[in-house]
């Protein structure tokens, strides 16, 4: 298993990659009413057919050729469950792939989220041509990153992989995050 939820995270969002995405969409939502994290990526890549949907959760099975095990979703899925959370994907060929894991937010077996900047500058960064929206909410007070808007800014010429804009986007999420008081 992953120690933190961050690199599970990453595990989905780069399968999003590989799977052609041009918009990859991670929301992260902590409601302490109902002790419920969840957490959600959906994208816009070549999605799955229902047989692969039906075998994406068993260990065994990956599309990958390069090997014979697939762990990052049959690991993700075990996280939130072992937490009294639930775990679910939908996919259609064509139009993409969306995850849902839902934890426990309280208990003692949740892992930490992690560090959610370094997750976002690790998937930017080797793929500034993809667009990432990143949600992250705790009780109603959140912020959304969308590397859209940067590039608006940036204009064509600079791209998101330049190391300063990797460090502004850590630093943005990062003040965000703390600024919201987001403690998920």
């Amino acid at each position: 298993m992953m120690p933190e939820l961050s690199l599970n995270i990453l595990d989905v969002a780069q399968n999003s990659v590989t799977a052609g995405a041009s918009l990859i969409q991670i929301s992260i939502l902590g409601d302490t009413g109902s002790d419920r994290l969840t957490i959600r990526i959906e994208d816009n890549g070549c999605g799955m057919t229902e047989e692969q949907l039906q075998r994406v959760t068993d260990p065994f099975f990956t599309s990958r050729k390069t090997r014979k095990v697939g762990l990052g979703i049959p690991f993700f899925k075990m996280a939130a469950e072992l937490t009294g959370g639930s775990f679910h994907m939908d996919s259609r060929v064509g139009a993409g792939t969306s995850t849902t894991a839902v934890f426990g937010l309280s208990s003692i077996d949740r892992m930490p989220l992690g560090n959610i900047a370094d997750t976002m500058s690790a998937l930017i960064g080797p793929n500034p041509d993809i667009d990432f929206l990143l949600t992250m909410e705790q009780d109603s007070r959140g912020f959304i990153m969308d590397t859209r808007a940067f590039r608006e800014v940036l204009g064509p010429e600079i791209p998101l992989s330049e190391p300063q804009v990797l460090n502004y986007i850590e630093d943005y999420i990062r003040e965000n995050t703390e600024s919201c008081g987001i403690k998920i």
